[in-house]
């Protein structure tokens, strides 16, 4: 337990890692599955709101005609960000929400906010107002979502497995995407587009999975970390023996309560009796706990600003962008895209998080990125009226490279899948002490959705051409390039590799000086780990020979 598992996962042999083999029980599982849907949220609406928006029932409900080109840019953007804008809030109240009520709680209660706006949005009946309120309210619940979810997964798993358990939460982001993806597609081809169906249907999923998620919360239990720091030692020891299927006075149950209890108690006295103000002093004035979050903050600026966020949320007219002609061909693209991203992601969760390691994962994922990004920038740049003269017919000539350019948004779904996407999430949740986590996901969070509103609400406009304010597709595209690369470097430089840590043994990565974290940050962690291995082998040693000295005693005097 010093400072975890280090060795490679094989997640389809978990028995032949050093946890006890009941730790991975169906009570996890239920668990990671349950609080794993969130992720969901966020997909479902990535998925559906191009499709829905590019409804012809929608468009005249909203008398979409009867605006101008620019007009028109900018509804579909303030629309489709409206989500993310209420999602900035719904990240930056959730800690509050999480601290206060707990993880469950804090679910219960996103969930209403959630069926609440979508609720609205469904009901608008053309007004735009009340469509942008109620993707608003809707986003209050979803933004809560990407803290809730994360912080609880990586409490309750083990640290053998947390890459994975956190992982699901992509995954289902990903699922929510493709279902969303296949249901506009469906609904696209059997409705029709001039009915109301055609987009209130594929709408609905955001109310099945958020009753879904409500349901389910009432059969699991509260994340013993967050009910150590309320002073319940005996609940979470209660807890965490249940979803560690192992009794209570187990030594790997009492080893795992006594680690967090120390833990927290460490970062109470550094900061005893100062209230918010020490939990703030702790976040901004503790040079370690600092790094962290400036990690967590840039990660998502350099991640929302790569374009593959954008690629998701725009997915249908970039890829009509790129030759596809029609509007159900279109969708269908979209959804094989979604499919590409799931198997992605399940891929990455199954055999790279846990096993080659975070960095390793997100660097081989920028690199497939990048690699798209520039070829995508470059097909652009040689067909430069692609995108910026209406009614531009496509080259026959042009044709395969326009194949390759639909293929690499493909390839930059992969790449999205494996690096940024899942471990912005994964970093994020495991990152931060006990004390200041739900606040640190929270500011984090925030941020994320800050820039994904800032990207989601720019590309449009970004793609226009230049003549009306825009600086052309491929402008937009060799934009994305250059954060991509840059991206990729960043993380090589200031990123430490967190795999197969336990939460309580993180501070030790960041016991350097901010320059030398992301190089050297493992390699110090891992003789500290060593030192304190052998420190506790000598106590125990220690201890048994105290102990064989007492026996021998005892029957010297009975002898006696």
């Amino acid at each position: 337990m010093a400072g975890g598992v280090k060795k490679p996962v094989n997640v389809f042999k978990l028995k032949n890692l050093d946890d006890p083999a009941q730790v991975f029980n169906w009570r996890l599982w239920f668990a990671v599955f349950s609080f794993g849907l969130m992720g969901a949220a966020r997909g479902v609406d990535e998925g559906l709101i191009s499709g829905a928006f590019g409804s012809k029932n929608f468009q005249k409900t909203i008398h979409y005609g009867t605006y101008s080109t620019v007009e028109q840019t900018n509804i579909k953007a303030n629309v489709s960000a409206m989500v993310q804008i209420g999602s900035v809030g719904g990240a930056l109240i959730a800690f509050l929400v999480c601290d206060r009520i707990g993880r469950i709680w804090a679910t219960r209660q996103l969930c209403v906010l959630w069926i609440i706006g979508i609720a609205i949005f469904m009901g608008a009946n053309g007004n735009l107002s009340a469509i942008y309120a109620g993707r608003f309210i809707a986003g209050l619940g979803v933004g809560q979502t990407t803290v809730v979810g994360p912080v609880y997964l990586a409490e309750i798993a083990p640290a053998s497995i947390r890459g994975l358990c956190t992982c699901i939460f992509t995954g289902f982001v990903y699922l929510g995407i493709v279902l969303a993806y296949f249901a506009n597609y469906g609904c696209s081809v059997n409705l029709g587009e001039r009915t109301i169906a055609r987009w209130e249907v594929p709408t609905s999923l955001h109310i099945m999975f958020a009753s879904l998620i409500l349901i389910l919360t009432f059969f699991q239990y509260e994340s013993p970390r967050y009910l150590i720091k309320k002073g319940r030692g005996e609940q979470a020891t209660k807890n965490m023996a249940i979803i560690r299927n192992l009794p209570q006075d187990d030594s790997y149950v009492v080893r795992e309560i006594n680690a967090i209890q120390v833990q927290l108690q460490e970062e109470e006295e550094a900061t005893m009796g100062q209230g918010w103000i020490g939990i703030v002093k702790e976040m901004f004035l503790i040079p370690s706990n600092f790094y962290r979050i400036y990690l967590g903050l840039m990660s998502q600026v350099l991640s929302q600003w790569s374009g593959a966020g954008s690629i998701t949320l725009y997915a249908v007219n970039l890829f009509a962008l790129l030759g596809i002609t029609g509007t159900n061909e279109a969708l269908l693209a979209t959804a094989i895209f979604g499919i590409v991203k799931l198997v992605a992601a399940v891929v990455c969760a199954l055999f790279l998080v846990d096993v080659i390691g975070r960095k390793r994962s997100l660097l081989i994922g920028i690199t497939l990125q990048a690699i798209s990004m520039i070829y995508i920038a470059a097909f652009l740049t040689a067909v430069p009226k692609l995108g910026t003269v209406k009614n531009f017919v496509l080259p026959k000539s042009q044709k395969g490279a326009s194949t390759g350019a639909i293929v690499m948004i493909y390839v930059s779904g992969v790449g999205w899948a494996l690096g940024w996407n899942s471990m912005q999430y994964l970093l994020t949740a495991e990152l931060f002490p006990l004390r200041i986590r739900a606040v640190s996901t929270s500011i984090v969070m925030c941020f994320h959705f800050a820039n994904q509103y800032g990207n989601s609400r720019a590309v449009p406009n970004m793609l226009l051409p230049k003549a009306t304010g825009g600086i052309n597709p491929s402008g937009t595209f060799w934009f994305f390039t250059v954060v991509t690369i840059v991206g990729g470097v960043w993380v090589w430089f200031t990123i430490p590799e967190t795999a197969g840590r336990d939460l309580e043994s993180m501070d030790r990565l960041f016991s350097l000086p901010w320059y030398k974290i992301g190089v050297y940050g493992n390699r110090v962690a891992e003789e500290q780990d060593a030192r304190l291995t052998e420190k506790e082998a000598a106590m125990g040693h220690e201890h048994g020979m105290v102990h064989q000295v007492e026996v021998v005693e005892t029957v010297e005097t009975s002898k006696a």
